[in-house]
């Protein structure tokens, strides 16, 4: 019972400080100025966070059904179907390939001395067992195909939603008049959809096809969800819907183009390519640091003054403006490379020779038909074989 009573009182402790007045509010504010006294005017209230986790199993569900319709459209129109051969079982060569799975010469020497198998066989044997590893086609498309659904049509109603609003022409309407700003239903059911497919988008990081930026995701998703928290509860929803806007214009690009790339359509996937550049470049190298932070640095204090969430508010966009600068970075020698080699780009600047013997065949001559494949002859291919880049997805692709 005592111990019971130290939890209960350290929980009323931690919630006084999360809770307190001082990190939420500005001076003079307090949590009287959110509640709904207007009946013309909502404020987002802390009850309404309930209706993202329930959206979030919704949304789950009707990707689950959504990618088992796209794999059967896929094997059966696209020929996506791989089939791959299975590595015999050999404890002493999977005892090597958990450490290494792509290992030396000098280490092969002694596996075929400790198996009394030739050293073709135990490389043929570690080339298919990468292969078993690797995430089929069929299922990147299907990921693909339903990221790219989501965020056109999310972005197609944040446009809907947002095109008659004042503060999508002119940000410092994001903090006039504040608190007193009116959520509406189509932006209350934006911003919900948003989170939800986010909580789920965090879930399926651990199931779905796994890329070398898989920590750069999870902080992105942290904090996306981070910001979508703090906007709604101090109703910062205004420049909170711009930031998912922004963002979701250049990921169905992305994953359009990796769609393109997985059915061998090239042409297409060059454009796309090109076309993603060209967007994340205008939306989040261009406006979103220069008008989106510089209105949550700049143009919010002469109107809301200033408190302790404003600092983790502005940091957590600065996270994400990193990870962009960062994602931007290895977009930039894709692109470099393809151009210097006239649009082939046999390795990103991320990747490793496993990548390139996960593709290899039994014998040289093969290994480097598929190294010279038309699929790596541009830029994105090597962005998605690597997982170098993935937006919000970079994709994930959209973010808040």
């Amino acid at each position: 019972m005592a111990r019971e009573l130290k939890m209960a009182d350290l929980w009323k402790a931690v919630g006084n400080i999360v809770w307190n007045e001082w990190f939420w509010f500005p001076e003079k504010y307090t949590w009287d100025c959110m509640k709904n006294t207007n009946p013309n005017v909502y404020k987002p209230q802390s009850s309404d966070l309930w209706m993202p986790v329930y959206l979030c199993f919704v949304i789950t569900l009707i990707r689950t059904v959504f990618e088992r319709v796209v794999a059967f459209v896929g094997e059966r129109v696209f020929d996506l179907r791989q089939p791959t051969k299975t590595a015999p079982v050999n404890p002493i060569l999977e005892k090597v390939y958990a450490k290494k799975k792509t290992p030396d010469n000098s280490t092969i020497q002694d596996l075929s001395k400790q198996t009394d198998m030739k050293v073709r066989q135990i490389e043929r044997w570690f080339r298919h067992r990468r292969n078993q590893d690797r995430t089929p086609v069929i299922k990147k498309f299907c990921e693909s195909s339903w990221r790219c659904t989501y965020y056109a049509v999310i972005f197609c109603y944040g446009m809907y939603t947002l095109w008659d609003k004042e503060w999508l022409w002119k940000t410092e309407m994001c903090w006039k008049g504040w608190p007193e700003h009116h959520v509406s239903a189509d932006l209350y059911w934006y911003y919900a959809i948003q989170a939800g497919f986010y909580l789920s988008l965090s879930l399926s990081l651990f199931v779905d096809h796994k890329r070398k930026d898989f920590m750069e995701m999870i902080v992105h998703h942290f904090a996306t969800l981070g910001l979508m928290f703090f906007s709604w509860m101090n109703n910062f929803v205004r420049v909170g819907s711009l930031v998912l806007l922004i963002h979701d214009c250049a990921d169905p690009i992305m994953e359009a183009a990796k769609m393109a790339k997985y059915v061998k359509k090239d042409g297409v996937c060059n454009s796309l390519f090109v076309l993603f550049i060209l967007t994340w470049i205008a939306t989040r190298m261009t406006i979103f640091p220069f008008r989106i932070i510089y209105s949550t640095l700049f143009e919010a204090v002469p109107e809301i003054g200033i408190c302790f969430v404003y600092y983790v508010y502005n940091t957590l966009l600065i996270t994400l403006q990193v990870l962009h600068i960062i994602w931007f970075y290895f977009i930039v020698l894709i692109a470099k490379e393809a151009i210097i080699t006239g649009g082939q780009v046999k390795k990103d600047s991320r990747s490793s020779d496993e990548t390139i013997s996960d593709d290899s065949s039994s014998n040289g001559k093969e290994c480097s038909k598929r190294r010279e494949h038309p699929i790596n002859k541009n830029g994105l291919a090597q962005l998605e074989q690597n997982g170098t880049v993935n937006p919000l997805s970079c994709g994930d692709r959209g973010d808040l």
